[in-house]
């Protein structure tokens, strides 16, 4: 990191420790990422079954492919936070459940 001068350290830092935070926090191994999005497609297929709501009513309800659903379901799609959000909200699910096994 270098800074031009002493105004600019702090803006160096931060964007270094935003940097650091944001390989920290992205980058899990694959193997780890695997696992996560299995166990999360899992407990979204369980709570979207018990609340009542086929793949096809979940995702006009959100507005995207069927598909995209079954990916999500199947641990094979990492679904962004909006979407995420989305979904509890259409599920009166809090996000704990559908993460926590």
């Amino acid at each position: 990191m270098v800074c031009l001068n002493d105004n600019d350290s702090n803006i160096g830092k931060f964007a270094y420790l935003e940097n650091v935070l944001f390989v920290e926090f992205y980058f899990v191994n694959n193997e780890e990422k695997k696992i996560f999005l299995i166990a999360f497609g899992t407990r979204l297929r369980e709570v979207r079954e018990a609340k009542g709501f086929t793949q096809a009513k979940l995702a006009n309800d959100l507005g995207i492919e069927i598909s995209q659903i079954s990916r999500m379901e199947r641990g094979l799609l990492n679904t962004s936070v909006a979407t995420f959000s989305e979904i509890c909200k259409i599920l009166k699910a809090s996000p704990s459940e559908l993460i926590d096994s």
